[in-house]
């Protein structure tokens, strides 16, 4: 029987609704569980959509938005009824449910306890499945009112004169509007409106008369004009633009389809982050019981069982598809089998603990995974170690689980403390260091080291101290199945020495006549300490003063800071004293943010060799020798550059600082404008004011072209641009000031010089280098996929170990059979991200992010998984699944075209109380190159500005519209003209709607953001055959132009060239490049007159 006041289907009536409503506004008296338990009154305040609470009817104790929330809980389900367990006690539990509101990624609880079942139930059911819209307040400044106040007509009729008496958008429709002048006149009639669904906005529903009479109604305020024969006025029509049924985004792509969910895992992207204890569970060793925090850092620690049960209760609330796991681990034993334990309690039969089908040659589907949850980990053997078989993790048991060649690779133990690698009369040396740490710290037995073989090239050496002496004992190695494996007894196996010697650290080592447990580690000899180049207590003062006394650029010496593990290298470069951190990260040393060293020697052998910053090579070691030889006096103009702390070299030399990149083509209005096209770099840029800037390109020297249609070149960037050779230039010479008798005596004595080093490394090559050698190769191919790959195989890779290009082919052929992961590097400290898409384009299935990040790539990520109704897995496009499927491959076919023109926009967000001045950067993100394009800076105006039509439409080349992005960004201009980011919104191409179409906005972390509405012209185009050769014709000679303007500013800028070049040189190069431009011009003509013919269906809807 159907409860009070509902229908047979459940549903509210309109009267109970009533009823509700009024309940609300009036306020209920219910237990609030915070701070403290308390009974207060809460009620919801309809004309600002917020709930309130109050103590007295005077002031409010809190608030919220209805448009912050986004779970209502019902039951006792929340840390705010665990810590009142006597108040929670006296509700039912149908009576309680908890409120999660918030933004940004942090959430906040409100626990309320109603006086029975329909106040609690029916509260949570009215107030949060309401839309969630918010009305302007209703008393705003003064506008020519009297008693400077506006009543609510008045504001009403002040916001339509303000946001719907715009001319500047209403003349795209003059077609369609006839009465502009006047904007309460009634303008589009009902058959109009059909045309322009049917034939601008390209609706199929809409020759169904009835659906456009409905739609109409709805935007009609006036209850009397809601007729058969509607009609709109102009601010109606306005709002149905803007609105979220004319949303750019087809919502039939956002709905499941469940044919898509049979095909194996392995043909999906899977959506995966990265740290946020769902799916990736940080394991570490807590007090009695393992807790998840984010390793090293000061993150909360939660403990694992209750991370595990929420996992539980939430896993397939959104959806019922499989969860995978990643569990990180680093427990001991005993706890690593209460983990186990909890998993099974916990989880219970929605575990996968079976194969799905036995004798399966492919990965389940989704659809066969239905409410399972996958744990991805390595497997330990009974005895708790692992097992002679049990390395082969490519073998399912079970679990499905991980290989993972970064946690488990058998060089992982080379950058243990305890390994100290291949030492000079090794037994000796061993038992004289193991002599030296004993005699300081007491000697303990267990205490050791590990390292190489004298005798057995692939073998190691454990020497651990006992009863007062230090033994030796042999590990030996062996190989089955094409793996590795280390032993000291012939019944335990373990894949890597690291394994091994962990094992040993929980569990005795037992022989005949004893048994024990490796204790402490002999660390290895910091050899820098030896170095006159290192200084232990130097100040940053002290260091520049050293250095201001070498004039000498290349002369450096390393300091060890005040912050613990971390050094600095203090050099002089260009002139200057300049300083570089390095961080000890682990047993790794860590220059800048990337690049790792073992040790400090082996950092200062590295840049002896190569730059350290800008051509700057380490070249004199500051002793203190070398300081007592030199002056006393110091260059102090030399101490400071621009920056205390410096980069090192990532990079190759960078361009010029004033050096822009084309975003789109641009034809000049006036002879004294640049004439150029989408992706030429414009050199020596001035930036003058309202939006012109200056530069030179093509032969042609500061000549204005406009700001927005150009973006600022880094100077970071790896490849130099102005170079026609790009990035195989290694390097210049200039040949003007080379002797050739010098450079000929040169090059006899580099030849023999590099033939006796030849001779000199093949009688030094022992066996164990040779071997070494061979591993070491073997390891560069480590994280690609054998040919032999099994289906049960998940491999993991860091985002900066993923296969090479020329590896691509294996790489896709693994990823349609096996999964892979991609997780962030260690260096991203700050949780960073990379760029998901083109490990996307290589069929990679769980590319984790860190959503914790609110930047473009988790905006990526949020478009992608927004497909397939949100379940978290969306199938890979069947080109993927084509052994032809190539995603580096150069001469893709262009297969749409998307032109796109942004209008106008409404209530776009701005903090603080200045006033904003937008601009909007559209971007194709996908199989292309750079495609964006800037509007120009509104002044000004966040409520409603309107973007004038540029001279020619934006139109991007779509090649796979399976795998690419339309991306908006809206960002103010400052004071200071930096862009401030306001809003975005990202799409799959392949659900966009042409026509005139509203784009909700969003926040950074994907959040809508109520009434914030973009208005664009899109219009999605298919290209012919000779189309694409047309675009093809025009990238090669867009390629050719940037070379030879490339060619052009290396002529002008290097006077050794101009006076080695040919005088015609200059001459023949602008012949070339005149006349490519005159072509592309006529390409470009030709793609455009093709797109308006298309376009000769629309010409129905204007006749």
């Amino acid at each position: 029987m159907a409860g009070p006041g509902r229908s047979q289907q459940g549903e509210l009536t309109e009267y109970k609704k009533s009823l509700i409503k009024r309940d609300l506004e009036m306020g209920i008296v219910m237990t609030v569980f915070r701070q403290k338990v308390e009974r207060l009154t809460v009620q919801v305040i309809m004309e600002t959509r917020q709930v309130a609470w109050t103590r007295t009817a005077d002031k409010n104790d809190g608030v919220l938005d209805l448009s912050e929330i986004r779970e209502i809980r019902p039951g006792r389900n929340s840390k705010d009824f665990e810590r009142f367990r006597d108040g929670r006690d006296k509700h039912d539990e149908n009576t309680c449910f908890t409120i999660f509101y918030g933004s940004q990624f942090v959430l906040n609880t409100i626990s309320l306890g109603g006086k029975c079942v329909w106040e609690g139930a029916e509260y949570v059911h009215f107030s949060y499945s309401e839309p969630n819209i918010v009305h302007l307040p209703l008393l705003f400044q003064e506008i020519g009112a009297r008693k400077d106040v506006l009543n609510f007509e008045q504001f009403h009729k002040f916001y339509n004169i303000l946001m719907f008496d715009q001319k500047d958008v209403s003349h795209n429709f003059t077609a369609l509007l006839h009465s502009l002048n006047k904007p309460d006149a009634s303008a589009v009639l009902l058959h109009d409106f059909q045309r322009f669904l049917l034939y601008q906005q390209k609706e199929s529903w809409a020759n169904d008369l009835n659906q456009v009479r409905e739609l109409m109604t709805t935007f009609i305020d006036d209850t009397m004009r809601k007729t058969n024969d509607p009609e709109f006025t102009v601010s109606e029509f306005l709002s149905f633009l803007f609105s979220k049924e004319n949303s750019i985004w087809d919502e039939k792509y956002s709905e499941m389809c469940n044919l898509d969910m049979n095909n194996p895992l392995s043909h999906y992207w899977i959506n995966s982050s990265h740290n946020t204890s769902v799916p990736c569970l940080d394991c570490w060793e807590g007090p009695g019981e393992p807790i998840i925090y984010h390793g090293w850092t000061r993150t909360t620690k939660i403990k694992f069982e209750d991370v595990v049960k929420a996992i539980n209760d939430h896993a397939f609330v959104t959806s019922e598809y499989p969860v995978v796991l990643s569990i990180e681990e680093h427990c001991p034993i005993e706890q690593q089998r209460q983990m186990a334990r909890i998993f099974r309690e916990v989880f219970q039969d929605k575990l996968l603990m079976e194969p799905v089908e036995l004798m399966a040659e492919q990965l389940p589907s989704p659809t066969q995974l239905k409410g399972k949850i996958i744990l991805k980990h390595k497997k330990l053997s009974v005895e708790g170690g692992i097992g002679g078989k049990d390395f082969r993790k490519g073998e399912k048991q079970g679990d499905l689980h991980i290989w993972d060649p970064v946690d488990q690779s058998p060089e992982l133990h080379t950058s243990e403390p305890w390994f100290h690698g291949r030492m000079s009369e090794g037994r000796q040396t061993a038992e004289r260091l193991l002599q030296e740490f004993c005699a300081e710290s007491g000697g303990r037995d267990g205490t050791f080291l590990v390292r190489e073989s004298d005798t057995f090239v692939t073998d190691f050496t454990l020497s651990f101290w006992r009863s007062g002496r230090v033994q030796h004992c042999r590990i030996r190695s062996g190989s089955e199945g094409g793996h590795t494996f280390y032993f000291l007894t012939d019944n335990l196996h373990f894949p890597s020495v690291y394994s091994l010697i962990q094992h040993y650290r929980d569990m005795p080592l037992r022989c005949h006549d004893f048994d024990l447990r490796l204790t402490e580690a002999v660390p290895r000899p910091n050899p820098h300490l030896l170095e006159g180049w290192f200084y232990s207590n130097l100040s940053r003062g002290e260091a520049e003063d050293y250095l201001l006394r070498i004039p000498r650029d290349g002369a450096f010496l390393i300091r060890q800071r005040e912050e613990s593990d971390s050094y600095a290298i203090t050099f002089r470069g260009d002139g200057k004293v300049k300083h570089c951190r390095i961080q000890k990260d682990g047993s790794m040393y860590v220059l800048g943010t990337t690049t790792e060293f073992e040790s400090l020697v082996e950092l200062v052998n590295y840049f002896r060799k190569k730059p350290l910053y800008r051509k700057i090579k380490l070249r004199y070691p500051v002793t203190l020798e070398l300081v007592s030889r030199f002056s006393t006096e110091t260059d102090c103009a030399s101490l400071y550059d621009i920056k205390m702390y410096v980069e090192p070299n990532e990079i190759e030399p960078s361009l010029p600082k004033s050096t822009v990149k084309a975003l789109y083509d641009y034809r000049p209005m006036r002879p004294d404008e640049l004439n150029f096209c989408k992706g030429a770099l414009i050199h020596s840029v001035s930036k003058d004011s309202d939006g012109w800037w200056k530069g030179d390109y093509g032969g042609k020297l500061q000549l204005f072209f406009p700001a927005n249609y150009v973006e600022e070149v880094s100077n970071n960037i790896k490849v130099m641009e102005d170079n026609p050779l790009g990035d195989m230039c290694k390097g210049v010479v200039d040949i003007s000031k080379c002797n050739v008798g010098e450079y000929s005596h040169s090059v006899t004595s580099v030849l023999h010089a590099v033939q006796t080093q030849i001779i000199y490394m093949r009688n030094m090559l022992s066996s164990h280098d040779y071997i070494v050698l061979i591993k070491l190769s073997l390891l560069i191919t480590n994280h690609a996929p054998t040919v032999n790959y099994c289906y049960k195989e998940i491999r993991s890779f860091v985002e900066n170990k993923i296969p090479a290009k020329n590896k691509t082919p294996d790489f896709l052929k693994y990823n349609r059979k096996s999964l892979s992961r991609i997780y962030p590097k260690g260096q991203r400290v700050d949780s960073s991200n990379y760029d998901p898409y083109p490990l996307w384009a290589c069929g990679c299935h769980m590319v984790a992010l860190n959503f914790q990040t609110a930047d473009k790539f988790t905006q990526l990520n949020s478009a992608l998984f927004s497909l397939n109704g949100r379940t978290g897995y969306v199938l890979q496009p069947e080109m993927m699944r084509s052994d032809c499927y190539d995603p580096h491959l150069e001469k893709r076919k262009v297969k749409f075209t998307l032109t796109v023109r942004v209008i106008a926009a409404r209530h776009l967000p701005k903090p603080g109380r200045s006033i904003a001045s937008p601009f909007v950067e559209t971007e194709l993100c996908g199989h292309t190159e750079d495609n964006k394009f800037k509007t120009v800076v509104y002044r000004d105006n966040g409520l409603n500005p309107v973007w004038k039509a540029p001279p020619e439409p934006v139109t991007f080349p779509v090649h796979e519209p399976e795998l690419t992005f339309l991306r908006f960004v809206v960002n103010e201009e400052d004071m200071f003209s930096d862009p401030n980011f306001l809003a975005q919104a990202t799409f799959p191409v392949k659900g966009i709607r042409s026509g005139y179409r509203s784009v909700p906005l969003k926040n950074g972390f994907n959040e809508s953001i109520e009434l914030a509405s973009l208005l664009v012209y899109i219009d999605v185009q298919q290209v012919e055959k000779a189309e694409e050769e047309l675009y093809s014709s025009s990238n090669q000679l867009r390629r050719r132009q940037a070379e030879i303007n490339n060619e052009i500013f290396l002529y002008d800028t290097h006077s050794s060239l101009q006076r080695s070049a040919p005088p015609q040189l200059r001459d023949d190069l602008m012949r070339e490049f005149s006349t490519n431009e005159t072509q592309l011009q006529k390409i470009q003509d030709t793609c455009k007159q093709k797109i308006k013919e298309k376009k000769i269906n629309n010409s129905k809807f204007y006749s």
